[in-house]
């Protein structure tokens, strides 16, 4: 399993990961293959994360192992209600978002681990490659590196989570993308569908202009929360969202 899931933003050395100190968690990753998390959590769960990492790749392995053209199409993917549940949401929001499935592994893993280990720990942060599920009882500021010096935050509020936050380059970073905006932004409750739709959005920026339709895209979609769009300079914000200056 290679497609799509590597680093979504450009931070090959992920640098982000040394200035990033939630207060009152213990950081931990977890690397297996492609997958490479950064984890924070109210303890040490390791072991257990690596449990649910473990878990999650074997159903998307197995399935592509059935069925090869999972890993490689662009378009989104016939239901399959015997599908493993991680590849069924992929699935999911894959349609959703009229983009391939692999399109949304990066955010359905994260979420996935994630919302195992909230199971054991009141507050979880998982990252993977930029796409992020977060759960936290407070709020919070996530930043957007969008590979230029116009880098912002957004706040996420304590009363949204648990929210996936999943980014979409046309410039930078290794995943697959046809059109050309700096980066692209989705907030939503679901990581699998933050991403795929990350995805669908950034396909569509082709100029300057078309960062002004993010709102019309995002808002067909019930369950998006909020979305930005950087194209050279250009910043624009849809839904209930607030940035500030990192």
């Amino acid at each position: 399993m290679q497609r799509k899931e590597k680093n979504r933003i450009g931070l090959g050395k992920r640098f982000y990961r040394k200035i990033a100190k939630p207060k009152g968690l213990v950081q931990f990753s977890v690397t297996f293959k492609e997958t490479d998390l950064w984890i924070s959590a109210k303890k040490d769960l390791k072991e257990e994360a690596e449990h649910l990492t473990l878990d999650a790749r074997n159903q998307i392995e197995s399935y592509i192992k059935l069925y090869s053209e999972f890993l490689y199409t662009l378009l989104p993917w016939n239901e399959d209600p015997f599908a493993p549940p991680i590849v069924l949401e992929m699935i999911q929001a894959a349609k959703k978002a009229n983009v391939g499935p692999m399109a949304s592994v990066a955010g359905a893993i994260a979420d996935y681990v994630g919302r195992g280990l909230l199971r054991l720990s009141t507050e979880v942060i998982v990252e993977n490659g930029g796409d992020i599920f977060l759960n936290l009882k407070r709020d919070v500021h996530v930043g957007l590196f969008s590979g230029n010096e116009y880098e912002i935050g957004v706040l996420i509020k304590k009363d949204m989570m648990p929210v996936g936050v999943c980014s979409s380059s046309g410039k930078i970073g290794h995943s697959l993308s046809f059109g050309n905006a700096d980066i692209v932004t989705v907030i939503s409750h679901s990581a699998a569908i933050s991403d795929a739709f990350a995805t669908s959005i950034a396909n569509r920026i082709k100029e300057k202009k078309d960062i002004r339709e993010i709102g019309r895209w995002a808002s067909q979609i019930d369950g998006i929360i909020g979305a930005i769009a950087i194209f050279n300079g250009d910043i624009s914000i849809w839904g209930d969202i607030e940035i500030c200056p990192i």
